[in-house]
């Protein structure tokens, strides 16, 4: 049994007027999700709690404890996996976050080009917000999480910009560029991309070369971060033919290519600590380098993605839809691999005939187990129970994202 949608299994059997009329019943269907998804964080003001956020605590910060690295470690560790959200009698409070609001402004985007999201007032809110979130002190437009967060070496100060959210912050703005047309948007993202070249890219010889994650200092070779940095230098040398951004986001791409697997998979990183496959950042990877292949009008990549999707597509997925979290076990099924599993599918979905219907088997799935009657999204479906809290970053407006990607698909091209 393939795990595509059923939907998509049971198209065969219908006239062409019937799979138009499905497919618009499932652009009604998710367009209604959406917009509801919508209007409930637009009523939070798009703040709200995210997995990480325990070291916003007060409480914490009051107690020793708080300088010791591995209490740091061990406190978000803990408070993340809670069933119940405690974070308010911790003095945790909700947060916009300028990754969330990114992410938001990218769906509602999508959402306005299907008619279903109002125009430029809305996005130049959400634009406004972010750009009010820059990282303090930095000449560059950048950005950070509203959070401090300790990794294994070192504490990330709270706003301290970094790699991650920067691309996905300044993708948004050139999304913005491009719907609306203010050229204020492309000069920030093309600062945004300065602060990358400048501030974060490295080489060792000839063949390794990367972007500094997540802070400068630290020469870390993940493999996503080198990937969503080359496909934002060469976003925005698309538009300004700023020589400066074409050699080293190719040096970092074609080193983390290189370090691909012959199964098609990626570690997480290459330190000891990173030899980890997961579902999202696998589909970070992919679609990042699909975006370095379409800027720079080159498809020598091609093969990497080819190979990648080959082994995401099989090994990431159960037959009843589940996006497993690791290529070889399942739980925990979480919301964020739920989302990104729909944008990779749909994004790649010219490699594989059941592309677009595996995504929709993907979104059913999620209907089915991860949405609360109220319309939010739950974080993670667990082996004996499911982790029903709701994350403004980590779980609504990634699946805001989502549904755009599936509303974008439906009502342009159709998946079937």
């Amino acid at each position: 049994m393939n795990c595509t949608s059923n939907f998509l299994n049971r198209q065969i059997l219908f006239s062409s007027l019937e799979v138009s009329r499905l497919r618009a019943e499932y652009f009604d269907e998710i367009a209604g999700v959406a917009r509801l998804l919508m209007n409930l964080c637009k009523k939070e003001n798009w703040a709200g709690y995210d997995p990480y956020d325990a070291l916003n605590s007060r409480l914490f910060a009051l107690i020793p404890f708080a300088q010791n690295r591995l209490c740091r470690i061990a406190f978000t560790q803990i408070i993340k996996r809670l069933p119940v959200n405690i974070r308010p009698y911790l003095s945790v409070r909700k947060e916009k976050n300028p990754k969330a609001l990114a992410l938001f402004l990218s769906a509602s985007i999508k959402m306005a080009k299907a008619g279903l999201q109002e125009g430029g007032d809305a996005m130049a809110g959400l634009a406004k917000q972010i750009e009010d979130l820059r990282s303090p002190g930095n000449p560059y437009w950048c950005w950070g999480y509203c959070f401090p967060w300790q990794t294994r070496t070192v504490l990330v100060p709270r706003w301290e910009a970094n790699l991650v959210s920067t691309t996905f912050v300044a993708n948004a703005l050139l999304d913005a560029y491009e719907h609306i047309g203010e050229v204020r948007y492309l000069e920030m993202a093309t600062s945004s991309a300065l602060y990358i070249l400048n501030e974060l890219f490295w080489k060792e010889g000839d063949s390794v070369a990367g972007f500094s994650y997540p802070l400068p200092s630290l020469r870390a070779r993940v493999h996503n971060a080198n990937f969503l940095g080359a496909a934002l230098l060469a976003r925005v040398y698309k538009y300004t033919a700023d020589g400066r951004f074409l050699d080293p986001a190719l040096k970092a791409a074609r080193y983390s290519a290189g370090m691909q697997h012959a199964d098609g998979s990626w570690n997480y990183g290459e330190r000891s600590t990173q030899r980890w496959v997961d579902n999202f950042h696998t589909g970070y990877n992919l679609c990042a380098l699909r975006r370095v292949c379409d800027n720079f009008g080159t498809d020598e990549f091609e093969p990497h993605i080819i190979r990648g999707f080959e082994f995401y597509r099989r090994l990431f997925f159960r037959e009843d839809g589940a996006p497993k979290y690791f290529h070889d076990r399942t739980y925990p099924i979480d919301i964020h691999s739920v989302a990104q599993s729909i944008i990779t599918l749909i994004t790649l979905k010219d490699l594989h005939e059941e592309g677009a219907g595996l995504a929709l088997s993907v979104y059913e799935w999620a209907m089915r187990h991860m949405r609360s009657e109220q319309g939010w999204f739950y974080y993670q479906v667990l082996p004996h129970y499911t982790n029903r809290l709701s994350f403004m970053r980590w779980s609504q407006a990634w699946m805001l994202l989502a549904l755009s990607f599936l509303l974008e698909e439906c009502g342009h091209n159709g998946p079937y």
